[in-house]
């Protein structure tokens, strides 16, 4: 328990990483670009009622859930791996967030499967809105690990 009193260190390397560069952050991207777009293309199913956007809806959505699962899947693998980050109350945070992200991209998909269109309203543009509020919230939260703690750096000096 002693060393719980300890200090946390600024600055965490990452564990995770593709030649130096940090794996979860190379996949995030891609379900915060997803998970917008998908509240995007539900607000212009419901200003133009063409069928093509509930169907770009529903591809967003399962893009944002399925690239949402493998940078999770990462960034659980960099959270358990690396005790200094564990350490961080923002780590959780940003864990508990990204989880209710989730689940909530997941839900939004499914629920499209079905019937794109009839989807839409009210539910799938309440669930990609709720989305779109989860991501900003997730992202800050990286945002601060990475920004404030420098979280999931590179040391350069363990390149070699």
């Amino acid at each position: 328990m002693k060393h719980y009193a300890d200090p946390i260190p600024h600055g965490t390397t990452t564990r995770v990483h593709f030649f130096g560069h940090p794996a979860h952050a190379m996949l995030v991207p891609f379900p915060i670009a997803f998970l917008v777009s998908v509240f995007a293309s539900d607000v212009a199913w419901w200003y133009w009622g063409d069928p093509f956007w509930a169907r770009m809806s529903l591809w967003l959505a399962g893009g944002g859930a399925l690239s949402g699962i493998a940078a999770g899947l990462v960034g659980t693998a960099e959270l358990v791996a690396v005790r200094d980050i564990r350490r961080r109350a923002a780590a959780w945070s940003h864990f508990v967030v990204a989880v209710m992200l989730l689940s909530v991209g997941m839900a939004n998909w499914g629920l499209r499967l079905g019937d794109a269109e009839a989807a839409i309203l009210p539910m799938g543009l309440y669930l990609s809105g709720l989305g779109m509020l989860l991501v900003g919230v997730a992202g800050w939260l990286g945002g601060t690990l990475v920004f404030e703690h420098q979280v999931g750096v590179l040391n350069e000096d363990e390149e070699d």
